[in-house]
């Protein structure tokens, strides 16, 4: 399952706790989600480069077992648009329950 829109939440939350290469981003939102979330690199290294070049996150390359890899690292503008788009999410999940527990008619 991959919620539109979803994608670029789960790598700043991924990486508001460490630098990671993209493999492991995708590694760290399937685990967390219990296997339902699965990201490909079609879908992932778009978002990494888009958000890259909206300076929310910045890259480097490092050796890592004799093969370079690039590494991502969330940035300050990173970090303050995690925190807004955790509270737009918030409001979103509970509006969809709101209409899901039918406390909202048309």
């Amino acid at each position: 399952m991959n919620i539109k829109g979803s994608l670029p939440l789960l790598i700043l939350h991924v990486l508001s706790s460490q630098p990671h290469h993209g493999y492991e981003i995708a590694k760290q939102i399937n685990l967390q989600s219990g296997g339902l979330l699965d990201f490909r690199g079609g879908t992932l290294y778009p978002t990494l480069h888009t958000l890259e070049q909206e300076g929310l996150i910045e890259s480097y390359t490092q050796e890592e077992n004799g093969r370079l890899r690039r590494y991502y690292q969330l940035r300050e503008a990173g970090r303050t648009a995690l925190l807004h788009e955790r509270e737009e999410w918030s409001g979103f999940v509970r509006a969809v329950n709101q209409i899901l527990e039918g406390g909202a008619s048309i």
